[in-house]
């Protein structure tokens, strides 16, 4: 595709349980030369993230919904390749909310320029990125953790939730983690380094597994499935404990409310907290979660997987997959 032409993933219908490939149609569309303090910017790399499914519902949220026959959008990494720009110069390396196209024509401020000496320039879309900001607030800022605390996390081996563990472990902790394959509990403890990862998928009851392999509870669980995983952690919660709620993806394709966790009481009775969180609420931390970031990576206390689907015609395959695990880490669209 010349940069005259570009494929874009637009919705074609809104999703009703699973998303499979009807809800979604390529498209091919002209585009036009930057105009005064526009540039013209290839993409190479595209971020896919389960919060997008929520977006697929017209319904009133933080984030406007998606709107059908209109292109997607979302994190993804280019290069400028043509410049009307005093601000961003031809090779420039940015980050935009422009995903799910091949190329696309923006205003300056609309783009964020990113150092590829820190790191390969698709971590900025993962664990430098918004995945990676998203388990450092939470974890800190909305879980409060102290160094040395017992920590549990739920789709441990994901783009946030292996940050997560990581970043506990950087502070001393006990660490603990679901998933829901045998191989991607020997990455998290073989690789990571957590204490004990617990396949799901393998136990009759959570709450049973949890008693037996954590005896002396947890301080902070950092939910990221919900269901049955947030029941099961507000039984071993100690007093005092705090829950960030991030994500819970076991629910996001249901087509009706389900019940909510039957032992809710058992917060008040342990003077725990429970506190969902947007990520954008803590862009301010931005610089210091960096500096972190870097410090912990130098020190080898910090790593991330990838998962890369090829082609933008794949993008929505990456989506979908999602939802069935076949991610370990950060599910990433390679476009170029």
């Amino acid at each position: 595709m010349s940069s005259n032409r570009s494929k874009e993933i637009h919705l074609a219908s809104r999703p009703t349980g699973f998303p499979d490939d009807k809800n979604f149609i390529v498209k091919e569309v002209d585009l036009t030369d930057p105009n005064n303090n526009e540039v013209l910017v290839k993409n190479l790399w595209m971020s896919v993230d389960p919060y997008m499914r929520g977006r697929m519902i017209d319904r009133k949220s933080y984030v406007p919904p998606f709107q059908i026959d209109q292109v997607l959008e979302g994190g993804a990494i280019g290069i400028v390749e043509k410049s009307n720009s005093s601000e961003l110069n031809e090779g420039d390396y940015v980050m935009s909310n422009y995903g799910w196209r091949e190329y696309f024509v923006a205003n300056e401020n609309n783009l964020k320029v990113i150092n590829p000496e820190f790191g390969p320039i698709q971590a900025y879309l993962g664990a430098l990125g918004m995945p990676g900001l998203t388990a450092y607030s939470g974890l800190l800022e909305v879980g409060k953790l102290q160094d040395g605390e017992n920590v549990l996390v739920s789709a441990a081996a994901g783009a946030v939730g292996s940050v997560v563990c990581q970043i506990a472990k950087a502070k001393g902790c006990k660490v603990y983690g679901t998933s829901g394959s045998d191989e991607k509990c020997r990455w998290l403890e073989e690789e990571l380094g957590i204490d004990k990862a617990i396949n799901y998928k393998k136990v009759d009851s959570l709450i049973s597994e949890y008693r037996s392999q954590i005896a002396d509870g947890i301080d902070v669980y950092f939910e990221n499935v919900g269901g049955d995983h947030l029941e099961a952690a507000i039984n071993i919660l100690n007093v005092g404990g705090r829950i960030a709620l991030c994500g819970m993806i076991d629910q996001y394709n249901d087509e009706a409310l389900r019940s909510g966790p039957s032992n809710l009481m058992m917060l008040i009775m342990k003077n725990a907290s429970m506190e969902g969180f947007i990520v954008s609420k803590y862009n301010h931390l931005q610089e210091q979660f960096l500096n972190d970031m870097k410090g912990w990576i130098d020190s080898g206390k910090l790593s991330w997987k990838e998962t890369v689907v090829e082609g933008i015609d794949n993008a929505p395959k990456a989506f979908i997959n999602l939802f069935s695990g076949k991610n370990t880490g950060k599910m990433l669209v390679k476009i170029s």
